[in-house]
């Protein structure tokens, strides 16, 4: 009795110890998850507080639905009389919003059938060799940093475009949405590329070899069976690559230029939200002035933006997942 009472006595500590244990990794996870949490709303609400301050000065839809960005023009006039009521007509924010639009679809255009199909010939085509190679290879792209790009862009790809567009006899500015575009394509292509190739090589193999045995060929299997199934995973992948081009600043600083043009001509120069509110908040600020608080503004409008996608994404993924075996 002794013994067998021992016994139960040291796997009943045991038993509490793991129950301790468990708890306490509980309580830690629950704290980290609870950070991630407070943080997120902690910079959603410092945005909002100075949106909302803005928006005191500046009308809503002067600045969503405006045609004019010129902030620098109301800061060096603040001081003439009548200059606060003109406030309003040098925050519409539709060039910035274009000028995103403009140089992530040129972006896009580049990595989306460049890493779509990069990503079918590494899983489909490719021999385990040259996959082990490549991959790692073009991996190497996502880790470059981005003003190495900015160079690549305005000392090579810049100049390029121009002088191929003068032999035309286009109009090419020194510094264009075309060539930010095109660069910025590039750098984004990794994230198509390696989330594509991990989606596609997670279809099971049963399916490839199923569509082999009704006759398909290797093209039409990966057309009609393989990217439908892996179709959530590249969508998923497509929004990565878009929410990082629009978040990109520094090659559209140094490939695109500051000048806020509305227009849809790659060949011009044009700006994005977040080159603006790097140059906004560059030096000394005034956080009382309308020019500061624009760049909040502006953030928070990028923040509901990239909200959007995600929720786009989110439900095309909800719509096409189907479960394998």
């Amino acid at each position: 009795m002794t013994v067998v009472s021992e016994t139960t006595s040291r796997f009943g500590g045991r038993r509490s110890a793991r129950r301790s244990l468990d708890t306490i990794v509980k309580v830690l996870l629950f704290a980290c998850a609870g950070v991630a949490v407070l943080t997120t709303f902690g910079i959603v609400l410092s945005l909002v507080f100075e949106t909302l301050r803005f928006f005191g000065k500046v009308s809503f839809f002067d600045f969503l639905f405006g045609l004019h960005w010129s902030p620098q023009s109301a800061f060096e006039g603040a001081g003439s009389a009548g200059s606060s009521a003109d406030n309003s007509l040098v925050f519409g924010a539709i060039p910035l919003f274009a000028g995103t639009l403009l140089i992530t679809l040129v972006a896009m255009c580049v990595a989306a059938p460049i890493g779509l199909m990069s990503a079918i010939y590494l899983s489909d085509y490719a021999p385990a060799w040259f996959r082990k190679v490549a991959k790692p290879v073009l991996e190497i792209l996502a880790g470059v940093p981005t003003v190495v790009y900015g160079f690549f862009a305005a000392l090579t790809v810049a100049p390029a475009i121009r002088g191929f567009g003068e032999g035309f006899g286009l109009t090419v500015s020194s510094e264009s949405a075309l060539a930010a575009g095109l660069v910025m394509g590039i750098m984004i292509i990794p994230f198509v590329s390696s989330l594509s190739d991990d989606v596609i090589n997670a279809v099971p193999q049963s399916l490839r070899d199923g569509s082999a045995g009704m006759g398909a060929t290797k093209s039409e299997t990966i057309r009609k069976v393989v990217l439908p199934a892996a179709l959530p995973g590249i969508v998923s992948a497509m929004m990565l690559a878009i929410s990082r081009a629009i978040g990109e600043t520094m090659i559209v600083v140094m490939a695109a230029g500051l000048a806020a043009n509305l227009t849809i001509n790659p060949l011009e120069a044009v700006t994005t939200v977040t080159v603006q509110i790097v140059t906004l908040l560059v030096g000394d600020q005034e956080f009382d002035s309308a020019k500061t608080l624009a760049a909040f503004a502006l953030g928070l409008t990028l923040f509901f933006i990239t909200l959007a996608l995600n929720f786009v994404a989110l439900r095309v993924v909800q719509k096409y997942r189907e479960q394998y075996d």
